[in-house]
């Protein structure tokens, strides 16, 4: 079927049951970004690929509400669809709701639709039922992922499963809940030290738990592991059932349970099985904010994993700037030639998301993934934006850097030089314990809009320990949220230019959150950088750049030279340190 077929598919199915409006969500039953094929929606129904959007569709309009990350991407994938591109003014949020007629009859897959956003459709007096109108019309729909899973060694978890359970029902002991049902793919691979691969760039498996005052049931594949693990599983007091089985469960909980649910987390269809006599909490879930706060054995491993990755992308970037007028090199080709300098490395398990590559224009996109349709030769000038990472057992790396391949103008390098501004700024500040992510947002862009220059994406994610490259609670954004940073936190700071149709910068670098001083003020926290790669010294405009971002480059260059030299040829040592240092004002 074509897209427009599905279209008019959809259509018919919603005249036969009286449905004004239907929407699909890009999600799954676990509210995940990332999604396991059986369950990209979007992609089947209007070929869009991004990792954030909602199709609303009517009989006379079809639209795909995204925010700007995609608007670029979307124009271009949604031609001849019979969808149009409607363009979110704050990202993440569902302003489809207030287009949408309050008395319509709105239907959606409750599967794909969380309970905080049912919770916004009933506010605002909008009734929505459930339905699945892609399944009848997907025909050879993927079939949910059945590859093997297996245990994280405790060497590399740190902390045995039982530990963490103990840890968890701690929490809920305090919150007053006697059963907590967990369905984020990445909490419970945490909790139950579980990795796989049936999403891909993310080591989860489909799964569900419900924590009982008296047993913890893991709904999940059987057959995907060994009988030694579910031995392990056994001696842990954890019992596993079928995947499917946790409506039937949800369904005859004992009705003096006290509930905890993650309301962002879970979906409205199992919400909806819970019996109404069961007290429900709504709160986030205890996993996501202990597996946010790294152990000691995930930190040590984690700068082991930036060891690896920085001599990757050392490697790789030599081999750019050395080759690049000697051989065809493309977007494409470029980002393979990255994966396999990791694949050489120990521990190596894989991308954790597909690298984000894009050369001069290109760049100016912030999620662009270059296609056999879109990609270009890498030339002798300009800039070539590479945000990539990997997935290690001893952690999870995610990094930008821009490879000056040649001449660049004025203003690239001016862009170049302030988002490098930010990034030195925000990776060098002190704060006070209790600072959350918005405060740390402005001081990151201050150097830019001290130029009237800004960016529309946020400005740093928490990032999993071997699990997802995209983890919460914390974040850095001009989003109100009031999650402060903990000592143990690992989160990425990206800030970036970006001017369409010409180029755009991004600069990333993972940073570890410690304890920093002790005051008559109180407590107070920095950033340590973990990230382990070189910075490009050749688009730097020195004068717009105090002695003390110079010193903060130099001696993190050195910090750089010191943690890969012993992994790294003579001949490509050399050359690190010839590209590296930034002489003082």
């Amino acid at each position: 079927m074509t897209y427009l077929e599905k279209l008019a598919a959809i259509r018919s199915q919603m005249r036969s049951s009286a449905v004004d409006a239907y929407l699909i969500h890009s999600a799954d039953p676990h509210m995940s970004e990332y999604l396991p094929a059986h369950y990209k929606c979007l992609e089947f129904a209007c070929g869009f690929t991004g990792s954030a959007g909602v199709l609303v569709i009517t009989q006379d309009f079809a639209g795909l509400w995204t925010d700007s990350r995609y608007f670029n991407q979307a124009e271009e994938q949604l031609k001849d669809t019979g969808y149009e591109l409607v363009k979110l003014k704050i990202p993440h949020t569902p302003e489809y709701i207030q287009w949408l007629p309050k008395y319509a009859q709105i239907a959606c897959n409750f599967k794909l639709l969380s309970v905080t956003l049912s919770a916004l459709f009933k506010a605002n007096h909008m009734q929505v039922s459930h339905a699945d109108f892609l399944d009848p019309i997907w025909e050879n729909r993927p079939e949910l992922p059945s590859a093997p899973a297996f245990l994280l060694a405790e060497k590399y978890s740190g902390k045995p499963l039982v530990k963490k359970l103990e840890e968890v029902r701690e929490v809920l002991s305090k919150t007053g809940a006697t059963a907590h049902l967990i369905s984020s793919l990445d909490d419970i691979a945490w909790l139950f030290n579980i990795r796989g691969t049936d999403v891909k760039c993310n080591p989860v498996v489909l799964s569900f738990c419900l924590i009982l005052q008296d047993q913890v049931l893991l709904f999940i594949d059987k057959g995907k592991f060994t009988a030694a693990d579910i031995l392990e599983f056994s001696n842990a007091g954890v019992t596993l059932s079928a995947y499917g089985t946790v409506e039937a469960h949800l369904a005859r909980l004992n009705l003096r349970e006290t509930l905890l649910i993650d309301p962002k987390r879970t979906c409205t269809y199992l919400y909806n099985l819970v019996p109404e006599e069961v007290q429900v909490q709504l709160g986030i879930n205890p996993s996501t904010h202990l597996k946010s706060v790294k152990n000691t054995t995930e930190i040590s491993n984690f700068k082991q994993a930036m060891i690896r990755d920085g001599v990757a992308m050392t490697r790789f970037v030599k081999w750019l700037k050395e080759n690049v007028e000697q051989e065809i090199i493309t977007e494409l080709s470029a980002s393979e030639k990255l994966k396999g300098f990791r694949a050489e490395q120990d521990s190596f398990a894989g991308v954790s998301f597909d690298s984000i590559a894009g050369y001069k224009a290109h760049a100016a996109l912030p999620h662009y993934m270059p296609t056999t349709v879109t990609d270009v030769q890498l030339k002798a000038e300009g800039m070539f934006l590479i945000d990539s990472g990997g997935q290690y057992y001893l952690g999870t790396t995610d990094i930008t850097r821009m490879v000056i391949l040649g001449p660049v103008t004025a203003e690239e390098k001016t862009d170049y030089t302030l988002v490098l501004k930010g990034l030195i700024e925000g990776s060098s500040a002190q704060f006070p314990t209790g600072t959350c992510g918005y405060q740390l947002d402005g001081i990151i862009r201050k150097p830019l809009w001290d130029h009237a220059r800004n960016y529309g994406h946020g400005t740093g994610h928490g990032v999993g320990y071997f699990l997802n490259v995209h983890e919460g609670p914390q974040s850095i954004s001009p989003d109100n949220l009031p999650i402060p940073f903990l000592p143990g936190m690992v989160t990425s700071i990206e800030p970036g230019i970006y001017r369409p149709g010409k180029h755009g910068v991004r600069i990333e670098n993972l940073v570890l959150t410690v304890a920093a001083a002790q005051s008559d003020f109180g407590s107070f926290l920095s950033s340590e950088t973990i990230t382990i790669a070189m910075i490009d010294t050749e688009a730097i405009d020195i004068t717009l750049l105090e002695q003390r971002h110079i010193n903060w480059l130099n001696n993190y260059h050195e910090f750089v030279i010191r943690e890969l030299k012993p992994h790294l040829t003579t001949e490509e040592l050399s050359w690190l340190i010839r590209n590296t240092f930034l002489r003082s004002l």
